[in-house]
């Protein structure tokens, strides 16, 4: 990913059809040194119309709106010129439409608080002023790739015996929807053991990202519920809000929902899961670090690591942002650096002992 020039002053157009959320939005951009709201529009037609006057490097968008909609700027503004989009929305009312968007090429989604007329509004200044910052850094040639994915799926040639590990644990952040809606169609239905993910997403948001991954997925995608049982062929995505753990009773391994740890920069966070992955299954753990800005992970990643485990990290050339996956590298903690277009392939490969090399849909 190209270096960010910290000096540079970020130009956003705010988009809402609110007079008062324009002047809020704008109010809390404005008090970052680094950014320069340039203009606001009230709906998707002047948005168009702005963007091409304005030339701004970040949009914040809001979804329902009249004339046209964000849904309808998007389409038509990805198709004229990539550019980063945050969403900033009620996921109570725009919750399918934001899933929609990030579809699109939109790279993340602030949660706009539901009473917009009071002062809880600029509870979400430090979150949008860094989410329009890290939008800021993104390549427009990854949006435009992300745009362009095609859904495709793999297959298992050979009979299923053993498999290596018996969990895959997954963190990702920013980018993160998109490329999980490239991977996990990807896997078969006869994948024989769960995936467990945490992605940084807004509260309100995971359910309705799970429930469309999975129209899409022949594995079944659920966001996951206190007292679940891990079993093959299913994608467990931790719940926005909470932490998601293992606990082990006999044979069987259930999921544990929990507010704690509360010192965590994320919740759900990428450690605490992998630190229970490790401790739950030992060697057993295949780890994937994904897209995303920050370093949530590295820890739980040193846990994985040892207890014999595997660790594979998204490489630099598919990643979004490449933080996340970064970090662990410069620990050395990576056992292998994998583009997103290969992540399915190496990933059945290696819980199948290496066996399915016939596989080639790439």
């Amino acid at each position: 990913m190209s270096k960010s020039n910290p000096n540079k002053i970020i130009k956003v157009l705010v988009v809402d059809d609110s007079a008062f959320v324009r002047k809020v939005l704008t109010n809390i951009l404005s008090k970052s040194p680094f950014i320069e709201v340039v203009g606001t529009a009230k709906d998707g037609e002047e948005a168009l119309e702005k963007v091409e006057e304005l030339n701004p490097d970040v949009v914040t968008l809001d979804l329902i709106m009249p004339r046209l909609d964000g849904i309808g700027f998007l389409k038509e503004q990805m198709k004229r010129k990539p550019i980063p989009v945050v969403i900033v929305s009620i996921a109570s009312e725009t919750g399918d439409l934001a899933i929609e968007a990030l579809n699109l090429g939109a790279v993340d989604i602030v949660q706009k608080p539901t009473a917009l007329a009071s002062e809880k509004i600029y509870d979400i200044a430090n979150e949008l002023i860094e989410k329009v910052k890290n939008a800021s850094i993104i390549p427009l040639e990854k949006i435009e790739k992300v745009i362009k994915n095609p859904l495709s799926k793999l297959e298992i040639k050979k009979e299923i015996k053993r498999t290596k590990v018996d969990i895959v644990v997954m963190g990702i952040s920013t980018g993160g929807p998109q490329a999980l809606r490239y991977l996990i169609p990807k896997f078969p239905k006869d994948f024989p053991v769960p995936i467990a993910i945490v992605i940084h997403m807004p509260i309100g948001y995971t359910e309705i990202f799970a429930e469309k991954l999975n129209e899409i997925s022949e594995l079944e995608v659920k966001e996951a519920e206190d007292g679940d049982i891990l079993e093959g062929g299913k994608v467990y995505i931790a719940p926005a809000g909470k932490h998601m753990l293992f606990e082990r009773k006999d044979d069987k391994v259930f999921i544990k929902l929990d507010l704690k740890p509360l010192d965590t920069l994320h919740r759900p966070s990428a450690d605490v899961l992998f630190k229970s992955a490790g401790e739950i299954f030992g060697e057993r753990v295949l780890g994937v670090i994904m897209t995303g800005m920050g370093n949530d992970g590295v820890l739980g990643v040193e846990v994985i690591k040892s207890k014999g485990g595997t660790i594979f990290t998204e490489s630099e050339e598919t990643c979004i942002i490449y933080g996340m996956p970064r970090a662990v590298e410069e620990r050395r903690l990576s056992d292998k650096s994998i583009p997103l277009y290969n992540m399915a392939e190496e990933i059945i490969n290696f819980v199948l002992e290496g066996g399915n090399n016939e596989n080639s849909s790439y």
